[in-house]
């Protein structure tokens, strides 16, 4: 159910709350036609979500200096607080669908719920929710990659060869198949990466029909760092180098 704030309530009801679960604030006035269309779109998309998200409505008309604190120029304008902060906005009586939309991008979805577990079973659950996610599709290649089921991570990233962790895992599993690199898979397994980069890169000088896969196999490894990590520019360095 919709809070009324005003002036006073503002800061406890929406910054405050907004800490601990979003709060969506629609900015209204009683002589706005467009206004009344939007309500029962926003009520019914906050009811929907079970009390993750909050709908706070200010009535501008009586809230004066909470319309031009928050440049509130045309309503009905609709704020979504995160965090203290704006984090996405609207003007305009949008239809339900777009409401639902803008709602949905303030609360996780079950696959991204299922993502932050991180166990196999669960990523797994949210591949089959959201198969075109590639993040998810790496997450739950790597996690086969754990229990040394090669065959099924390469499953998991079938489909994703444009994301550089996806076609890394892919390689990985090709190039052991192959023979080539175990060692340094088995580095990287234990937590030494820069030692399997080194080995990667020194293998490929040598290299034949698996220089590819152990450039991808290499720009897979660097996916998980900062492109901002100076050692990630050296190895990317060297890579070129060796290539």
């Amino acid at each position: 159910m919709s809070v009324d704030v005003t002036e006073a309530t503002f800061e406890a009801e929406v910054v405050e709350r907004s800490r601990q679960i979003p709060v969506v604030v629609d900015f209204w006035a009683d002589w706005c036609g467009p206004c009344k269309q939007l309500t029962p779109a926003l009520e019914k998309a906050e009811a929907s979500r079970d009390g993750d998200v909050v709908l706070a409505k200010v009535d501008v008309d009586a809230n004066q200096r909470l319309a031009a604190a928050f440049q509130v120029q045309g309503i009905p304008a609709v704020k979504a607080f995160r965090g203290a902060k704006v984090v996405d906005e609207f003007v305009g009586a949008l239809p339900p669908a777009k409401v639902e939309a803008f709602f949905d991008g303030l609360t996780p979805s079950r696959a991204d719920e299922l993502l932050a577990a991180g166990d196999e079973l669960s990523l797994r659950e949210a591949a089959e929710l959201e198969p075109r996610r590639a993040e998810i599709a790496v997450a739950l290649g790597k996690a086969r990659l754990e229990r040394g089921a090669e065959d099924e991570a390469l499953e998991a990233v079938a489909g994703h060869e444009a994301d550089f962790a996806a076609a890394g895992i892919a390689a990985r599993v090709r190039l052991v198949e192959a023979g080539v690199g175990t060692d340094a898979f088995a580095a990287l397994d234990g937590g030494e990466r820069e030692a399997a980069l080194d080995a990667l890169i020194a293998l490929i000088a040598d290299a034949d029909d698996s220089r590819d896969d152990l450039r991808r196999a290499v720009v897979g490894i660097l996916a998980d760092l900062d492109p901002a990590d100076p050692a990630g520019r050296e190895y990317r360095r060297r890579l070129s180098a060796a290539l």
